[in-house]
């Protein structure tokens, strides 16, 4: 009976194939419906494509762009094929397919992320049970976390995230069963090439390392092949100290060389224990390794500013991807509702029981839990292991049910499709934009047209790749940089002196490229030696126009979105500090919001908030405040900006603006009403002496320094 059962899963090497091409067109096709959804939007589309929605995407794209184009040659943050695997492959399929760079950035990330059916298969068939293998790439190709991370547009490393260990996972796994180190050295060569597709998981790969080692000393610890494997898996694992793309490929070299040398040589078991026992401990120190996985910790779970020197905001607690996420969140992004992560997690606890070499997917399983405390981005190192899981206990179910094919496929396919709807309903639901539509990016091409590539554009860090690739201009912070220097950034929008604006920005840009492009707040303010800058009194100096500035090297542009709008308080708490104290400077108030109710004067917006037109009063929970201003602005077809003014209180505490041209109201202090970015982009006004607007749109006003 069990002779049967076992057979019904087993299928030959063609069969096998054609499964996991069907589990490839299934995955890549449901990624299409992003593109279904989107294909008659024209301000979606970019030279005749649609464009990516994902900010990170213009960082890899850049570098292409420098690649080929010989683009960005003075952005020091612009980096070239062989620093990164996504790059690297996307400049080679650039050359070698007549497909643009658009069309090869927008579909790439399904390309790639699709191929993980392959290791889920070979997995299973391990085991003499590729049916399972295929059902469980169905699932595991599209989950609710993978799919939103690898979707069609989603152009990002994060295509390889849990692609790339699975197929480490399977040669490690396939060690175990084999015990021949050719299938080791497979192991060990993926190893040594993921940090050039996927950099941000290292710490994932330590830990299937050093996991591999446990279990291979626990059960095999008489075996000699033992300790070969051990040593090539620890030198993969060895970070080489040469300049990339030498570490990569002179560490394959090594590897191949040593499975050939290991092959050959001829010593007693003691021997290899200690070279693998030596090799270990150059691991865990030249690795780093507790330090790292410490550090991914405390970089995903710390809060608040800094302790020693001046105290800036982190921005670790205003990125999403960084907070807790409830139980319910958890469970949808790795397997699509939580009764689907519970036989998950139980089909784990079978599958470790019945084949013990699963315990090697551990660190992948343990981080995705550890995704409830460090963010939504660990969920999806945890969705194919949670999708092989969840589909193995139904095969075991199955299976002890029936020994008739017909039946066991009919099953099997239900119950799947029980897990694939709710992450299908998602996909189907889940309508991301582009990062930018036409217009905006129409913009930026228009700054590219009037800037050199030597330039920089000051704005906030979510819009600093986009500017990179449509501008060809340089960017003070950008979405992997965004350190103390966010307070630079913050405090030119927010601030009510232009002059200090005009100064701040120029001596920022002059001191980062001077300076070998260090932390420029760090090196302005002296920030935490000896003779640390009193930050209040030195930007108090900033305001005065006769402020001796560096010698202008560089033409600096200002943008302002408004994209910027919704997130302004956020982009307003890096500078509203007082960074000797770390304290906020002042209590502020900024509320885009849109009006539900207009009756006889008196108008209530989608936020609570009442305004009494009458009066000239709001009302904020149980306070009533007065109102100074109440302004109505009007886009125009040349691109300036109407203006219509009523005063009510000369000693008003809020201003409110109503932008007519996008059905928005909003209301701030009247310290905040008289911001750069206030001031700049929603009112149109600002100091010609200081200023030139040079591109002006309902999306953008961009702004050239005069000094």
């Amino acid at each position: 009976m069990s002779q049967n059962k076992l057979s019904l899963n087993q299928v030959t090497t063609g069969q096998m194939l054609g499964l996991m091409l069907l589990a490839y067109i299934f995955s890549f096709a449901i990624r299409m419906i992003w593109v279904y959804q989107f294909q008659d939007n024209p301000s979606f589309f970019w030279n005749d494509q649609l464009m990516i929605n994902t900010n990170d995407g213009y960082f890899f794209a850049s570098g292409t762009q420098k690649e080929l184009m010989g683009l960005h040659v003075d952005n020091p943050r612009v980096f070239g094929m062989w620093d990164y695997g996504v790059i690297f492959f996307t400049t080679l399929f650039a050359k070698i397919t007549p497909f643009s760079l658009e069309t090869i950035t927008l579909y790439m990330p399904a390309f790639i992320s699709s191929l993980v059916v392959i290791p889920m298969i070979l997995i299973a068939r391990l085991y003499g049970q590729t049916l399972w293998g295929f059902f469980a790439a169905l699932l595991g190709s599209i989950a609710w976390s993978y799919y939103n991370r690898t979707m069609i547009g989603y152009y990002d490393t994060d295509m390889f995230s849990a692609m790339a260990p699975m197929f480490i996972l399977f040669f490690l796994m396939k060690s175990t069963i084999d015990f021949n180190l050719k299938s080791a050295l497979y192991a060990s060569i993926a190893i040594a090439v993921y940090p050039f597709l996927y950099d941000a998981g290292l710490s994932i790969v330590y830990a299937m390392g050093i996991m591999y080692a446990l279990y291979m000393i626990f059960y095999h610890r008489d075996d000699s092949t033992t300790y070969l494997s051990l040593i090539l898996v620890f030198v993969s694992l060895l970070p080489f100290p040469l300049v990339t793309p030498f570490e990569y490929i002179i560490k394959i070299v090594v590897l191949i060389g040593l499975y050939f040398v290991l092959n050959k040589t001829t010593l007693e078991q003691k021997t290899w224990m200690i070279i693998a026992g030596i090799l270990f401990l150059a691991f865990l120190f030249f690795g780093h390794v507790f330090s790292l996985i410490f550090a991914k910790i405390a970089g995903y779970t710390s809060t608040g500013t800094q302790e020693e020197g001046l105290h800036f905001y982190s921005v670790a607690q205003t990125v999403r991807e960084a907070g807790q996420i409830p139980f319910s969140t958890f469970a949808n992004r790795i397997s699509g509702s939580a009764v689907g992560v519970i036989l998950s997690l139980a089909g784990y606890v079978v599958l470790v029981v019945r084949y013990k070499a699963f315990i090697l997917a551990l660190p992948l399983v343990g981080i995705g839990i550890f995704a409830m405390f460090g963010g939504l981005r660990f969920t999806v190192y945890a969705v194919p292991m949670a999708a092989m899981s969840v589909i193995y206990l139904f095969h075991v179910v199955t299976n002890y049910v029936t020994d008739k094919k017909s039946i066991y496929i009919v099953a099997m396919s239900v119950l799947t499709l029980g897990m694939v709807y709710p992450n299908i309903t998602h996909i189907i639901g889940y309508k991301v934009p582009t990062v930018l539509n036409k217009t905006e990016v129409q913009d930026l091409v228009e700054l590219d047209e009037v800037a050199d590539a030597k330039d920089y554009t000051l704005t906030w860090w979510d819009y600093g790749y986009p500017i990179w690739y449509y501008s060809d201009t340089s960017t003070l912070i950008d979405g992997g940089k965004h350190n103390n220097d966010n307070f630079i950034i913050s405090k030119i929008m927010q601030t009510s002196s232009p002059q200090l604006a005009v100064n701040l920005s120029r001596l920022a840009v002059e001191t980062y490229v001077d300076s070998n492009y260090s932390i420029v707040t760090d090196t302005i303010f002296k920030n935490g030696e000896k003779d640390q800058v009193d930050p209040n009194l030195f930007l108090s100096e900033l305001e005065d126009s006769n402020y001796v500035l560096p010698p202008k090297t560089r033409d600096i542009y200002l943008y302002l979105p408004y994209r910027m709008l919704n997130i302004f308080p956020t982009v307003s708490i890096f500078a509203n500090l007082d960074l000797i104290t770390g304290k906020p400077e002042r209590k502020m108030s900024f509320f885009p919001t849109v009006a539900i109710k207009n009756a006889n004067g008196i108008l209530s917006f989608q936020n609570g908030i009442v305004f009494d037109a009458k009066k000239g009063e709001i009302i904020l929970g149980k306070q009533r405040k007065d109102v100074k201003y109440f302004i109505a602005t009007q886009n125009t077809k040349d691109g300036d900006i109407g203006l219509q003014s009523q005063l009510y209180h000369a000693d008003g505490e809020y201003a409110i603006i109503y932008m007519k041209s996008y059905g928005k109201f909003v209301v701030m202090d009247t310290e905040t009403f008289k911001s750069m970015y206030v001031q700049m982009f929603i009112l149109g006004k600002y100091d010609k002496n200081l200023f030139e607007l040079v591109v002006s749109s309902p999306y953008n006003r961009i702004y050239k320094l005069k000094k």
